[in-house]
């Protein structure tokens, strides 16, 4: 196994309790620049976090990015806008155009298109206009959003907030490493 293989964040639906503050952690680290006062009340844009809490009869768990090393995502996309990157997948939101092919080749659902915002503003399309039932107004420019494993911050938010601790970041090279210490064990033990 290669040391070079992408980093991802795996949920344990065991440990997760519903409670949505990987949403809301991960939606203030992505846009502390886009807001001047981070409060609740004073949030200009809207909350768009890169991982999305699933909630079924019997479990909840966040789903996002796992960071594919044949990535379905960046290979579908045709201008290029997802890139592999200190290994991880990230998508370029100002290459974006929203044309929605990543969305449909994610295997997980982890990629979802909304409005880009820049400086708490929603970001206008040149040129395009849509029909509201005020009429014609300007289009607001939409663009893919999913996990970076934060790539600006350092480490994964979620993760390091998760009450629950039910978010683990899985380094592929140190996870071998520990199973094969742990089979290890297992084996002297089974022989003993």
């Amino acid at each position: 196994m290669s040391g070079t293989l992408n980093s991802f964040v795996v949920a344990n639906p065991n440990q997760c309790i519903g409670c949505k503050v990987c949403e809301i952690v991960c939606f203030a680290v992505h846009n502390k620049n886009n807001q001047v006062a981070m409060s609740v009340g004073t949030i200009a844009a809207p909350v768009i976090p890169r991982l999305y809490l699933v909630r079924g009869e019997t479990f909840t768990m966040p789903i996002q990015c796992r960071h594919c090393e044949d990535a379905p995502c960046a290979n579908s996309c045709r201008i290029g806008a997802i890139k592999q990157e200190d290994k991880r997948i990230v998508i370029d939101e100002n290459d974006c155009i929203g044309c929605k092919t990543c969305l449909l080749a994610c295997p997980f659902g982890a990629i979802d298109l909304l409005p880009q915002f820049k400086d708490g503003e929603a970001v206008i399309q040149a040129n395009l206009k849509e029909e509201s039932e005020f009429g014609l107004e300007e289009k607001v420019k939409t663009i893919a959003y999913k996990c970076d494993l934060c790539q600006d911050h350092g480490e994964p938010a979620c993760v390091t907030a998760c009450p629950q601790q039910a978010l683990t970041l899985v380094i592929p090279a140190e996870e071998k490493k520990r199973r094969n210490r742990q089979a290890a064990v297992n084996l002297l033990s089974a022989l003993n």
